[in-house]
């Protein structure tokens, strides 16, 4: 045992939005020099608490202290000034600057004026002393992801930080970058520095943190222990709680809170094969644009029946194929097959009639209106397929709405309340109520989960597996391998706009890790 003081922390700490209470009375002190995780669903508290730690967020009541001092709360330089660093998980630095420029840029007290030969020698110097290997004139934005984090994290390290907190650092990287993040850890954690991971994967916590906190509904379920004194399961019931029924099965529990094993095989999915594929890719190319890198020679197909999940780091072309496909990106080569029709040229109204649906990435910005009612929303699926001289019921509108709505389990007041009253979880349960109609032949899921606790997720899946026992074919794109591995009947990996390779069950995540970074060969 010591004395010695925590790194950092909160005492009765608790936040408010509105009616809604963040984190509630959170009470919880870190060991300096180890590495500890934070963990719980999404909705937890947990980023929350690190924006309270880095001075982003003011509590209504709380305490914090660093090195057994008192800090003010609310105060992002006062925070900074005792040593607390935090790296978001969108990162922060100017995509256009270059890595020079954007570390000056981010550093304390930049001098605003200086030669180009000062500036790189200058971080050159700071950079190689973290083992970030990187050209300094190179922009931001044409860096590997795992390579942009690295210096998001170089850049938190100029101050001389005793306490860095990242925040989901592991969600854009591929396997092999998470066992580079990690290892540039331990270095950090050697050299001093407190390390405090918000993460929501089981696996990652046991391989890299000595202690772990459980948040649960913005409380402290427990913690900080040690991590060897705990295991898995424990941890799993932990951060669920009684947020699952007994109708998930223990596969998808293990897939929700990603306690699989790292590179063991997963279990194969049900497959529907089909005789004719409702989605065809031929040798498609696009420009590359704006939103995204082009594609190239991308061939592929879906079966009615059966679910394809695409990996890939991303930036690597999953958001033109999606757009593509949904007629939002300029073909430049080859052709596009929906449900036996060549729509390759045609316009998204007419991919929709022929059964097309889409959940769009980003569901606040691409999927809702967020100051139009819930039936304005919901009812738009219908009048992209009627003319310009269409008669409109609202009326019959809202009640459809409504009956909907309740169907699909959205928790919501009036169907006239604005969509953007709803929480995470019901927005995306509207988006699928929108969606996932009878008509639909292929559905498009873009990260169909981000961003949801573990019950909307298994709700979204059970969703898309009842599409898929109805012949509707589903193209699932997203980050998590182990929601593709859960659900997919086989699995698709894009690098640099290419397909670099094809997977079936069961899985094996080295193999699809390796293609997802190139080093499969």
């Amino acid at each position: 045992m010591t004395s010695e003081p925590n790194a950092i922390e909160c005492r009765d700490v608790s936040v408010r939005y509105g009616d809604v209470a963040a984190l509630t009375d959170v009470s919880v002190g870190f060991a300096p020099r180890l590495i500890h995780a934070a963990v719980g669903q999404n909705g937890a508290g947990k980023t929350t608490f690190a924006r309270v730690a880095a001075g982003i967020v003011r509590p209504v009541k709380g305490t914090l202290a660093i090195g057994g001092k008192d800090v003010p709360v609310g105060h992002v330089t006062l925070a900074r000034a005792a040593g607390i660093e935090l790296v978001h998980q969108s990162f922060a630095l100017p995509p256009s600057f270059t890595v020079a420029e954007a570390m000056e840029f981010g550093a304390e007290g930049g001098r605003g004026v200086y030669t180009r030969k000062e500036l790189e020698r200058r971080w050159t110097r700071h950079l190689d002393s973290l083992g970030v290997r990187v050209g300094l004139r190179e922009r931001i934005r044409d860096l590997p992801v795992e390579t942009q984090q690295a210096v998001e994290i170089a850049r938190a390290l100029v101050t001389d930080a005793t306490v860095l907190i990242l925040d989901e650092p592991t969600a854009v990287l591929s396997p092999s970058g998470i066992e580079k993040l990690f290892e540039r850890l331990k270095v950090m954690q050697a050299n001093g520095v407190t390390i405090i991971l918000i993460l929501h994967k089981i696996r990652e916590v046991l391989a890299i943190a000595d202690t772990v906190t459980v948040l649960r509904g913005g409380r402290l379920v427990e913690g900080p222990i040690a991590t060897d004194a705990t295991d898995a399961e424990r941890l799993a019931s932990s951060i669920i709680g009684s947020a699952l029924d007994e109708s998930v099965s223990g596969e998808d529990r293990e897939a929700l809170v990603g306690l699989a094993e790292e590179g063991g095989p997963k279990a194969a999915a049900t497959v529907a094969k089909a005789a004719a594929p409702i989605l065809e890719l031929r040798s498609v190319a696009t420009r590359s644009d704006s939103e995204g890198p082009a594609l190239h020679d991308v061939t592929l197909a879906v079966g009615r029946g059966e679910i394809i999940g695409v990996a890939g780091v991303e930036g690597n072309g999953q958001r033109t194929l999606v757009r593509a496909v949904s007629h939002l990106a300029d073909i430049t080569a080859g052709d596009i097959v929906l449900d036996g029709v060549e729509v390759t040229r045609r316009p998204l109204s007419e991919r929709r009639a022929n059964g097309l649906r889409v959940i769009p990435f980003e569901r606040n910005s691409e999927g809702l209106s967020l100051s139009s009612p819930l039936w304005e929303n919901w009812s738009a699926r219908g009048l992209l397929l009627g003319g310009v001289l269409r008669i409109i019921n609202p009326a019959r509108l809202r009640k459809d709405c409504d009956s909907t709505l309740k169907t699909w389990d959205v928790h919501f007041s009036s169907p006239n309340q604005p969509a953007g009253s709803l929480s995470g979880g019901n927005a995306q349960k509207l988006i699928l109520a929108r969606e996932v109609d009878d008509d639909a032949t292929l559905i498009i899921a873009a990260q169909p989960t981000r961003g949801l606790d573990v019950g909307a997720t298994a709700f979204v899946w059970r969703s898309l597996r009842e599409a898929r026992a109805r012949g509707c074919g589903i193209l699932l794109i997203s980050s998590d391998l182990d929601e593709l591995f859960d659900i997919s009947d086989r699995v698709v990996v894009m690098l640099s706009g290419r397909i670099n390779g094809e997977f079936e069950p069961p899985y094996h995540l080295g193999d699809v890790g390796a293609a997802m970074t190139g080093a499969g060969g």
